[in-house]
């Protein structure tokens, strides 16, 4: 545990997949939470955060800092800038992915509720993930952990004996 700074952040985690690309101090966890999370994400120009996606059981807060990131959602696409606060709740509503078309690094931080288990939505992609474990948390050996498209013609008994 640690004193973290949202200004002079220690980063502990990059992803250079483009275009989700970033870095992330979890602020949260240095400094000692264990039931809400809090990650300062900075996005170099160009970049985004994750897929377009929804939580169905975790709430979300951005809070921007610096730069001009873009919110994308179902219903459309909006500039932000520093200072501004927008809540993602749970379901469709909540849905959120964060580019940053500007050409300077937009730097945001997410808290986050840290519920287990979570069920992620990727509308774009048709894809769902479920986990035993909190986003942003370790899972273990035994946690159940499942990236998959869903399959019309599977039936709540296929494979059952």
């Amino acid at each position: 545990m640690s004193d973290p700074n949202v200004f002079e952040p220690g980063f502990d985690a990059e992803q250079d997949e483009p275009p989700f690309t970033w870095r992330r101090a979890r602020i949260g966890r240095q400094a000692g939470s264990e039931k809400l999370g809090a990650s300062l994400f900075e996005l170099p120009p160009g970049a985004s955060s994750f897929p377009l996606h929804i939580h169905h059981a975790n709430e979300e807060l951005l809070v921007v800092f610096a730069g001009r990131p873009t919110l994308r959602t179902l219903d459309g696409d909006r500039e932000l800038g520093a200072g501004e606060v927008v809540a993602f709740p749970t379901g469709r509503r909540g849905s959120h992915r964060i580019d940053n078309r500007s050409g300077e690094p937009a730097r945001f931080l997410i808290v986050s509720t840290m519920i287990s288990p979570e069920v992620n939505e990727y509308p774009e992609s048709d894809k769902i993930w479920a986990r035993s474990f909190a986003p942003g948390a370790d899972g273990s050996a035994d946690s159940l952990d499942v990236l998959a498209r869903p399959d019309p013609d599977l039936g709540y008994l296929d494979g059952e004996r």
